[in-house]
């Protein structure tokens, strides 16, 4: 272990077969403290490469539990919404809240986050607050997919092997130090969609996760970066300033765009007009916008991620177009029902 971290030290990329070797220290308990964080710091420090990000994600992934419904049929396209977090601006839950405008679309929405930690509320304890069940066996999830459209895998449930580097993760947050795995969270879904929706904190990251989106064999993926007024990040679709969106998937290669929500007639929102809460604080916000309550930016905004999803799926040929079928699932409860069926399922 030495030897393949003075590699990283002296700034060389890791080959598949170190990466792997790597990947089993770090999750192997008895593996010594120090040496992990030096890893993880030289790792950080050298930065990783889309390739190796793979690798790791691969690894832990053959260390996940498999869910039971894996090879089930769903209605529709299946597709994760979310994001790396870290952009600490305490939105509210957007991409949770939107993940049912994107049931009702016709996509079957397979979840998976964790508690908040660079937010109050993280996509779990809005869940939980809303009455999901976090502990749900995946056959019952399969179950819910299949009656809702939606249904949630909580990280911690899936990755036991994870809990051999929860010290050094918390040592090295006391420092400020960015690990791999800051990034890898919406990368880890157990049950692989066939596409995803992903938000990055950082723009550079954009074409570095749709390469190994590309590379793990999605379908379709948009990976997204919005910016405020100000410029500061936001690892969603932006209703505050331009995104930069960036599309791959096995049928297509890299395709870079920016959008702005002028380029489909909502109005800039301030980063005010969209702070969140705590869990319950956020469960309110967003059961009045599913349930048309709330028509000002925050629906706005979710009709915006709804929409990226929508065309992320194919289930509409561009944004305008899944924008206006968006508005209208709201408009028409079907996106709430979604909500209700998955309460009644999980329940």
């Amino acid at each position: 272990m030495d030897a393949l971290i003075h590699h990283l030290e002296n700034r060389e990329d890791l080959e598949p077969r170190e990466i792997t070797v790597a990947a089993e220290f770090l999750l192997d308990e008895a593996a010594g403290l120090p040496k992990k964080k030096r890893l993880l710091k030289a790792l950080a420090t050298k930065g990783e490469t889309a390739a190796e990000i793979a690798e790791f994600v691969a690894v832990f992934l053959e260390k996940a539990v498999k869910p039971d419904f894996l090879g089930q049929t769903f209605e529709g396209p299946t597709i994760d919404v979310c994001g790396t977090g870290g952009d600490k601006l305490n939105l509210f839950n957007i991409s949770t809240t939107s993940m049912f405008v994107v049931a009702a679309a016709g996509a079957t929405v397979i979840k998976h986050g964790n508690r908040g930690v660079t937010s109050k509320s993280g996509s779990s304890d809005v869940l939980s607050e809303l009455g999901i069940p976090l502990d749900l066996s995946s056959e019952k999830v399969g179950e819910c997919l299949g009656k809702a459209g939606v249904g949630f895998l909580f990280a911690p449930l899936y990755h036991p092997a994870f809990k051999a580097v929860a010290p050094v993760r918390a040592e090295l947050a006391k420092e400020g130090v960015r690990t791999i795995f800051n990034l890898i969270g919406p990368l880890l879904n157990p049950a692989q969609p066939e596409c995803q929706l992903v938000g990055v904190m950082d723009e550079a990251l954009c074409p570095v996760f749709a390469d190994i989106l590309q590379r793990m064999g999605r379908d379709s993926a948009w990976v997204v970066n919005g910016s405020t007024a100000d410029g500061r990040a936001v690892d969603e679709v932006s209703l505050m300033g331009p995104s930069r969106i960036y599309k791959s998937g096995r049928f297509q290669g890299l395709v870079d765009e920016e959008i702005h929500p002028l380029d489909f007639d909502l109005e800039i929102a301030d980063i005010q007009d969209l702070k969140g809460g705590n869990s319950s604080e956020n469960a309110v916000i967003l059961k009045d916008i599913l349930s048309g309550k709330d028509k000002g930016p925050k629906r706005d905004i979710v009709v915006l991620n709804a929409a990226a999803a929508i065309a992320c799926a194919g289930l509409e040929d561009n944004m305008e177009a899944a924008i206006r079928k968006a508005s209208s699932l709201i408009d028409e409860g079907e996106a709430l029902e979604r909500l209700v069926r998955l309460q009644e399922c999980a329940g």
